[in-house]
């Protein structure tokens, strides 16, 4: 590694001799000028002075007239005008594609032509961090500078390769490609309101054509607050953004796709970039001082750009926002009937809930002859996954409840009382009451399912290999290592037992994001009324029918598709864990139960009472484990999708601890009068009962 110079006039007194730059590279003086004065850490300044490097060009003028004829010839007849317009704005509509194309880059990062500003930036200003410290220093030290190196500010010539033909190309590109971009059919879909209306974005284009052509003849040097054409390109520019809001704003009623989100971000990207370059062709008294402002403002910019257009973190928020939001809002459509509220639908999430355990005992069965099937690891794998979608659909289709499915089709519920709460101007220790007592409904409602499924899934398990025991002879788990494994497995201390009910969590999680998604994309893609106006299906089955197979498929197509994703998920994760070495597989309390009744009566009901006792605790442990990881992963998908910083969680955790000490049997059982969690609700009656009312 090269020594840098430790100060100013080190560095000086190796480069200039003579009067005059010398370096084995054209950048390595600004490289170790630059390296001088950026900070170790810029998280822990808020400050970055070049002082030094001012005071020593006010007393060295042979030095100073060397630096800044360095740097003059340096940065003469560079371009800049590609870098201004791509740098840092979505390139690809896929999102995948861009993150893999900026992932790359990180490692392997492209190199510009050497006659490009991007070249100079690329070399000198090469950390992320770099556009941070730069605009750390204060604006009078490099006015200061720029009067010293006797720079000239970029309205002084409008010729090609100057810095404001460079400056007016950049926002003519943008212009033309935003123009383009709005007139795809997939994008005016999403505002059939701007269908028939001109496009604003083609009349920016030709707004900001002619102050282009203004500049290029001479006829302006430079654009005032006053002018109308700047006023006609603010109106413009506000109505653009208004199209893409109402784009946003549409995808509740239209639904939206990764490639159409990524499409309207891109066009957000580029009215901020078109709105801060045009701001900086604008001078409010047209002074000196004014004009190098925003040249200097121009320079900032550059390096901001050219450090942040690999960002990945950046454009994961931003691309992931608006389709975790839909997502959400779509298992919200499900999740807000599995929050019971009255004493009524308690107790009928306790009968559904019995349903779906007597449905778990038979594929507890199922699942034991398919491990005892002679097919491959591979076959195993799809026989188990067959057994867990099967199961999960006829549950879902019959209308019971499994345990822990609850939790991922409920946090856009629970993220509207979180909403409610931050926008009362209340104290921290009660805005989030409301959240505290829905999430006791929430609780209570899994909690009731948890027994409604054991209770049923133990008996109805035992019982059958009871009877085929009776009928066939034959102990499916009668060997000691199958039952003894089946109660070991339970048992948090002896087995994985906790970390595999983690994993059963992420996957009920991401079976919700699964179901969301597929109500997204069913909305965007309009499949009800594609179905409902099916001219073979209106001719074969009429147009009743078909009007119910539509109604059929939109509401219960993606829990179908959620429910069969979930079953491959539980059935393929044993045998990759196997098959990769990581000892990774799956604990559900509902099929807990059921297993402890298998290996209950496969040791012939003599099972040690410590072993039997454990795999007990075991059983609620895993519940707990199953509910908390799908619970707060969707509730963290939640809070991405409302962007609320997460720091939330410990005032919510700290509520809903206090209210659950002052209140714990609201966490089991519902109150008397069903009702006191919902503010908004005095009536006495449960909030079913309301929808019905205003039915």
């Amino acid at each position: 590694m090269l020594q840098s110079p430790h100060g100013v006039e080190e560095l000086f007194n190796k480069y200039v001799i003579d009067g005059k730059v010398y370096a084995t590279d054209d950048l390595l003086f600004i490289v170790d000028l630059v390296h001088i004065f950026r900070p170790k850490n810029v998280k822990k300044i808020k400050r970055v002075s070049i002082d030094a490097l001012v005071s020593y060009l006010k007393t060295h003028d042979t030095e100073r007239a060397a630096i800044s004829v360095y740097l003059k010839e340096l940065l003469s007849n560079r371009y800049f005008s590609r870098m201004v317009s791509d740098a840092g704005i979505l390139q690809d509509s896929e999102f995948f594609s861009e993150v893999k194309k900026r992932l790359w880059a990180k490692v392997l990062p492209y190199q510009p032509e050497k006659g490009t500003y991007e070249y100079v930036l690329n070399q000198v200003f090469y950390k992320h961090t770099d556009a941070e410290w730069v605009d750390m220093i204060p604006v009078e030290q490099l006015l200061e500078l720029f009067g010293l190196l006797e720079f000239n500010d970029l309205f002084v010539s409008n010729k090609e390769g100057t810095v404001l033909n460079e400056l007016l190309n950049s926002i003519d590109i943008i212009t033309q490609r935003m123009s383009g971009r709005a007139m795809e059919s997939y994008i005016i879909n999403m505002v059939p309101e701007y269908s028939h209306l001109e496009s604003p974005f083609r009349a920016l284009e030709i707004e900001f054509s002619s102050v282009l052509e203004a500049f290029l003849n001479d006829e302006i040097k430079v654009l005032h607050e006053s002018d109308m054409s700047y006023k006609q390109i603010l109106i413009l520019h506000k109505q653009c953004q208004e199209f893409v809001n109402q784009a946003f704003k549409n995808s509740s009623k239209y639904g939206i796709s990764i490639k159409v989100n990524q499409s309207l971000l891109r066009l957000r990207q580029q009215l901020q970039r078109v709105y801060v370059l045009i701001s900086l062709l604008v001078v409010k008294e047209d002074v000196v001082v004014e004009r190098q402002t925003n040249t200097i403002e121009l320079a900032r910019r550059l390096v901001k750009y050219n450090c942040y257009k690999y960002n990945v973190t950046g454009l994961i928020k931003e691309s992931t926002q608006l389709i975790s939001y839909e997502i959400t809002q779509h298992t919200a459509k499900t999740g807000e009937h599995y929050i019971t509220n009255s004493p009524r639908e308690y107790w009928h999430m306790f009968r559904g809930s019995m349903g779906a355990g007597i449905v778990v005992g038979f594929l507890c069965i199922f699942k034991v002859f398919a491990h005892h099937a002679d097919v491959s690891n591979f076959g195993e794998a799809m026989l188990y996954s067959l057994n867990y979608a099967f199961g999960f659909c006829l549950i879902y289709l019959l209308g019971f409840t499994l345990a822990t499915k609850q939790p991922a089709m409920t946090a856009a519920t629970i993220i509207k009382a979180i909403e409610d709460g931050r926008k009362q101007h209340i104290d921290s220790d009660d805005k989030h009451l409301g959240f505290a007592k829905l999430f006791a409904r929430l609780f209570r409602s899994q909690f009731i399912a948890f027994v409604g499924n054991v209770i049923l899934a133990f008996p109805v398990a035992l019982f059958l290999i009871w009877g085929i025991d009776q009928l066939f002879g034959v102990n499916i788990v009668g060997t000691q290592e199958e039952w003894t494994k089946m109660l070991v497995d339970t048992d948090p201390f002896a087995s994985r037992a906790l970390f595999h009910a983690g994993i059963a969590g992420i996957f009920l999680f991401l079976s919700g994001i699964i179901s969301g998604n597929v109500s997204n994309r069913n909305k965007h893609n309009k499949v009800l009324y594609r179905i409902q106006e099916h001219p073979w299906l209106k001719r074969n089955l009429g147009p009743k029918r078909t009007a119910k197979l539509a109604n059929w498929v939109d509401t219960k197509w993606p829990g179908m598709v959620s429910n069969v994703w979930f079953g491959v998920f539980m059935g393929t994760c044993g045998t990759i864990g196997a098959f990769l070495g990581l000892g990774i597989d799956i604990r559900h309390i509902t099929f807990v139960s059921g297993n402890i009744a298998l290996g209950l009566y496969g040791s012939g009901f003599a099972a040690p009472v410590e072993m039997l006792v454990w795999a007990f605790i075991g059983m609620w442990m895993i519940g707990f484990m199953n509910f908390m990881v799908s619970f707060s992963l969707s509730l963290l998908l939640a809070f991405r999708s409302r962007n609320i910083p997460f720091k939330e969680t410990k005032d919510l955790a700290r509520v809903t601890w206090r209210h659950f000490k002052s209140f714990p049997m609201e966490f089991f059982l519902p109150t008397s009068s069903g009702v006191v969690e919902n503010p908004n609700n005095l009536t006495g009656k449960s909030d079913t009962d309301i929808q019905k009312d205003k039915k």
